[in-house]
């Protein structure tokens, strides 16, 4: 389809959807930097009981081959972190072509080891949250498994429309870790208690609804925008670009939420 013309309604979707993009960028940011204190910190000074201050089973001194698979996947957390939203950047994909082409195959082969480590992280380690959660992983990471290889085709086939719009849903994807923590931290922020949830053991309604929300939906998110960027139906454009306010909105009280009562408190 043909991109629509230039109107009120398209002017304000490209603006909103470079609101979103800011602030997301700025919390992946805030992520990754936790997630170096916190994790590559501890690993330099051999300090890897560290671990355990954000979960009691991330280090397991007798299972030294879950804590180096672990050690990977964040280390891999940081690098995806760093280099998705830049992927995004249409200066870089036009100005630097190299540039983007070998970060983005740093990025996908990253994603792909990152799959494949928290599936074993999941079904060999066990997920927080029960089997619930378990399937949820899963799911994330079939689904970065997946979006990875449609990129990979489309950018081999040299079909950049397709390429791109796969690149956005392995993107998407992998936010899946960062965006769960930011929206928990929205609901705690919201409720000031731990209401849907069992604090103890980490299951419940709201999390398994959340997990779904996080992991499995945003696919349905991404679709949408494609359809809205390129549709002359203004209520679909109108819809999405409501939608895309109010979520980035709560991305952004959410990163303030788990700034101030998550990362920085552990770092």
């Amino acid at each position: 389809m043909k991109q629509a013309p230039t109107t009120v309604t398209s002017r304000l979707f490209r603006s909103i959807v470079r609101f979103w993009f800011v602030v997301t960028f700025l919390s992946q940011l805030v992520f990754a930097y936790y997630v170096l204190m916190v994790y590559w910190r501890s690993i330099a000074a051999r300090n890897w009981e560290h671990w355990n201050t954000v979960n009691s089973h991330f280090f397991v001194r007798s299972d030294r081959t879950g804590n180096l698979v672990f050690a990977l996947h964040v280390f891999f957390a940081a690098i995806v972190t760093l280099l998705g939203p830049l992927q995004l950047v249409p200066q870089i994909r036009s100005r630097a072509p190299r540039i983007h082409r070998w970060c983005g195959r740093v990025y996908i082969s990253t994603a792909i080891l990152m799959g494949l480590s928290g599936l074993y992280l999941t079904w060999v380690r066990s997920a927080i949250g029960g089997l619930q959660m378990s399937i949820a992983i899963t799911f994330n990471a079939l689904i970065i498994l997946t979006t990875a290889f449609f990129a990979i085709r489309y950018a081999r086939a040299r079909n950049f429309k397709l390429h791109q719009q796969w690149a956005v849903h392995l993107f998407v994807a992998m936010s899946g870790v960062w965006m769960f923590r930011v929206f928990f931290m929205l609901w705690m922020v919201i409720h000031q208690a731990p209401v849907g949830f069992d604090p103890d053991t980490f299951t419940g309604p709201f999390l398994t609804a959340l997990a779904i929300g996080v992991y499995i939906f945003p696919q349905a998110i991404v679709a949408w925008y494609f359809s809205a960027r390129q549709t002359y139906i203004r209520w679909i454009t109108w819809g999405f670009t409501l939608f895309l306010l109010l979520t980035t909105l709560g991305i952004f009280v959410g990163t303030i939420g788990a700034t101030l009562g998550m990362w920085l408190p552990r770092i």
